[in-house]
């Protein structure tokens, strides 16, 4: 069974969410707080991390041809959370732009038969929408708090 390629557009739509927040906001509403621990800014790098976590996934599983599973656990946004907080807001928001860009085109003209496999392992790495537009509606609950 081929893979529905309207991730492709998600995945742009998302891209095009973040570009617009970015755009919209200021450097003191990058600083917002989303939830306890979180501010807008933190939510943007978070969201380049795990784009990047994907390209490797990308990479490691054209290298090997077969499906690469890393070993990384939801611990890692926490030991993250201090590096993610450095970062200036208008950086961190440039790095998830450009990440979901070339992560986007990355997924779009992947090998299908890897990419399927890759999807049968985890949606979320091919829908790159479904986490991005998860903290995307949280960071935006937030602003209108």
């Amino acid at each position: 069974m081929a893979l529905d390629r309207s991730f492709v557009e998600r995945n742009r739509a998302s891209t095009e969410r973040i570009r617009a927040l970015a755009a919209r906001l200021s450097d003191e509403e990058m600083q917002h707080p989303v939830g306890e621990h979180w501010t807008v800014a933190i939510a943007l790098a978070h969201l380049a991390f795990w784009d990047r976590r994907v390209m490797y996934v990308l990479d490691m599983t054209e290298r090997d041809g077969k499906v690469f599973i890393p070993e990384i656990d939801i611990f890692v946004n926490d030991l993250s959370l201090p590096l993610w907080a450095a970062i200036p807001p208008r950086a961190a928001a440039r790095l998830a732009i450009e990440t979901a860009e070339t992560l986007d085109k990355r997924l779009e003209d992947y090998s299908p038969a890897l990419l399927e496999d890759i999807y049968n392992t985890s949606q979320r790495w091919v829908i790159r929408a479904l986490h991005r537009g998860e903290h995307l509606d949280e960071v935006d609950a937030a602003l209108k708090g």
